[in-house]
């Protein structure tokens, strides 16, 4: 194997290998996000051999890129934390919290490096003080001169196999026996290919078919003798077959692969845990398995050699020799501009449709038939490529354990996090926006909603809070709870808070407008400034990076058991169902979310307030009424014509009428940027090709309220 690798490096000396650099830092991009997941799953106490082997995978298939392209700070550090890990896995350390948080910041250190080597312009990382505590480490010391724990026994046969052995080699290495199963394979005759390996590569070892090799469901099995590792053999397999299609597992004497044949290992369950734990004997939860929508294909890692129990907790990943065939990585402004694409196809369609109404279907028969199906399969692509550009959410909750774990040790506090609705999925540009405004609110119920374990003990709770994120489609929407089970908001100290700041907050309130208030510019009810809070994010900054995205943000809270902030959010940004309204010859778009009803009015219900502004009583309550003729200073040549349709509109809390001429219908329409393409327009949050060619304003819903209330 030694010589292989000299020899593949003497090759690349005369290739041009940055072209392959971007593959390598999404790789180990993924694999430092699955070795951080497996790292905050590991409970070391129970740690077994299958999620170490797992994590030195991940290090593993860093270096070796790593040292390939010239990388060598990266390349130092991994090797010293698979010396760690190797020692881990092999029994040899007893895994501590000590470890845990050392990988961990080794992971960081490794993100910042590979983002210097990409370009980012930050200064070398200093690796100096990780590199000794990995030593001290691996050395059976701690690093507060604490007596380290004893290691534990190594696992009995049943266990999985390790992936490697000891980096240094035994002098006379022992054959081991074992299976490898390969496929599913749609031409079994793929696998003859590792046969003809075996031949070709002297030192490799024997390779021979068991019950004649071929089964119904794909698989071929065969029987391997050899002394090289898993890890050895799995790397030369991948030349031939995809990793995921490749297992290995040690063969007893006696074992049959047959219907009641003796031998075969009884399946072991694991029963999961709800939640993280961010605490030293916390348990550990599966990590939500991904849907598989996502475009990017995940460069996975390798699989974990299966033996005599089910897969590992985590998702495994291919690895970096074969890339899994069900999905493919595309770039983001290819998915961009065919989205793009698909909306121009829309606009054009709806043109065609428009203009065929006015032909004969009789005459025409076939043009209105094809113009039919047009209009399905345009649909029906609109949406599929939508979906393209939609992610699970556990792409942005999958970031909150990291971070609450090093937040509630700075804090003091047992926190553990529950979540549900991973797999409910959201357009990429939403999540990108989504995700900085949901780690305010997360660190907002750890560091103010979580009591401390004494606290919280007095009070007759848990010891440990419990913070809950929740994904759920509603409707048209999608809904993320941030919930936690602390100290809720006080209704006495946010009415006397606001008071302090000068704003109108009387004892009438009611509790959700008491909630609300929170939502004022520099409004904290923090009893001290920490690094943790008043840093000059507010809950107003929330709100308003939420309103942006066209969403709305409620809270609701009960004293002393907890509060819950619910954001809802449109499924995409890119196309969006509207209502179309028609003031003299222009046509003005409303957002059918924000629509609540509409209805017709005489002139003589609108009532005049303070000489300028009007108002409306709508079932005993009165609204502002907005004329959209005054406020775009539509051209009107039929002078005596009277406005007498008003539509409701909401948003941001408030309410006003809109009085416009007639209402042409709802339908779907393709969001363009105004502001990009021509210059930001007051009240306008965007604009759209009509099915005439005609452009039409995207009305801004929340700056008309606004508006309304100066």
């Amino acid at each position: 194997m030694g010589e292989m690798t000299s020899e593949g490096a003497s090759l690349s000396a005369g290739i041009d290998l940055s072209q392959f650099y971007q593959v390598f830092f999404e790789e180990a991009s993924e694999n430092l996000d699955n070795m951080e997941q497996l790292l905050l799953n590991l409970n070391i106490e129970t740690a077994d051999d299958e999620e170490l082997n797992a994590i030195f995978r991940c290090a593993h298939s860093i270096k070796g890129g790593a040292a390939t392209f010239g990388f060598s700070d990266v390349a130092e550090l991994t090797h010293q934390m698979e010396t760690l890990l190797d020692k881990l896995r092999r029994h040899e350390l007893q895994p501590t919290s000590q470890m845990v948080d050392v990988l961990l910041q080794s992971g960081d250190a490794l993100r910042e490096q590979l983002g210097r080597h990409q370009g980012s312009g930050a200064a070398p990382v200093d690796t100096s003080e990780l590199l000794l505590s990995i030593k001290t480490l691996v050395d059976g010391g701690t690093l507060d001169g604490s007596p380290a724990p004893k290691a534990a026994p190594a696992a009995p046969a049943a266990a999985p196999v390790a992936a490697a052995p000891a980096p240094a080699k035994p002098a006379g290495p022992v054959a081991r026996q074992l299976e490898l199963k390969v496929g599913p394979l749609s031409n079994p005759a793929q696998a003859d290919n590792l046969v003809e390996l075996f031949k070709e590569i002297t030192d490799l070892g024997t390779i021979e078919p068991l019950d004649g090799g071929i089964a119904a469901d794909g698989i071929r099995r065969f029987k391997v003798l050899t002394t090289s590792t898993d890890n050895d053999l799995l790397d030369l397999f991948t030349f031939h077959v995809a990793r995921e299609q490749v297992q290995l597992s040690p063969l007893g004497e006696g074992y049959g692969f047959h219907e009641g044949a003796p031998g075969a290992p009884p399946e072991v369950k694991k029963e999961e845990d709800p939640g993280y734990g961010f605490f030293d004997d916390a348990p550990g939860v599966p990590v939500a398995a991904s849907t598989g929508t996502e475009v990017k294909a995940v460069a996975e890692a390798p699989k974990p050699v299966a033996a005599a129990r089910p897969a590992a907790k985590v998702e495994p990943r291919a690895g970096g020799g074969g890339m899994d065939q069900s999905t493919l990585r595309v770039s983001v402004e290819k998915v961009d501009q065919l989205i793009n694409l698909v909306g121009e196809l829309v606009i054009t369609q709806a043109m065609l449709a428009q203009n065929s109404r006015n032909v004969d279907p009789g005459l025409y028969q076939q043009l209105s038939s094809g113009l039919a199906d047009l209009e399905r399969n345009t649909r029906d692509l609109q949406e599929s490529v939508m979906s393209i550009r939609m992610i699970p959410m556990s792409v942005v909750f999958n970031r909150f354990p990291r971070m609450l774990r090093d937040l509630a040790a700075k804090l003091g506090k047992r926190v553990e996090l529950v979540t549900q609705g991973e797999a409910t999925e959201l357009d990429k540009g939403l999540v990108e926006k989504i995700t900085d405004p949901l780690t305010h609110l997360v660190r907002n119920s750890c560091d103010h909603g979580i009591e401390l374990p004494a606290e919280r003990l007095a009070k007759g709770k848990p010891e440990h809070g419990t913070i809950t994120l929740v994904a759920s489609h509603q409707g048209g929407s999608i809904v993320i709870e941030v919930r936690d089970d602390g100290r809720g908001l006080n209704r006495e100290k946010l009415i006397k808070k606001a008071r302090e700041k000068g704003i109108d907050a009387p004892d009438s309130l009611t509790d959700q407008e008491v909630w609300g208030l929170i939502f004022a510019p520099g409004f904290s009810t923090a009893e001290q400034v920490t690094d943790v809070s008043g840093r000059g994010v507010g809950m107003d900054v929330v709100k308003k990076n939420i309103t942006q995205l066209g969403g709305t943000v409620e809270i609701d809270s009960a004293e002393g058991y907890g509060m819950k902030v619910s954001v809802r959010l449109p499924l995409t940004l890119a196309i969006m169902d509207g209502m179309s309204v028609g003031v003299g010859e222009e046509v003005y778009i409303l957002p059918l979310s924000s629509v609540v009803e509409s209805f017709q009015v005489q002139a003589d219900t609108i009532k005049t307030v303070g000489g300028s502004g009007r108002v409306v009583e709508v079932r005993d309550e009165f609204m502002p009424v907005v004329e959209l003729e005054q406020v775009f200073n539509v051209p009107r040549f039929d002078f005596e014509h009277v406005s007498s349709i008003m539509v409701v509109v909401e948003a941001e809390g408030g309410r006003v009428a809109l009085l416009v001429d007639e209402l042409l219908g709802q339908q779907q329409v393709v969001v363009k940027n105004l502001e990009a393409n021509y210059r930001k327009v007051t009240d306008v949050s965007g604009a759209t090709i009509m099915g005439d060619g005609r452009v039409a304003l995207i009305l801004d819903v929340g700056s008309l309220v606004r508006r309304s209330r100066h």
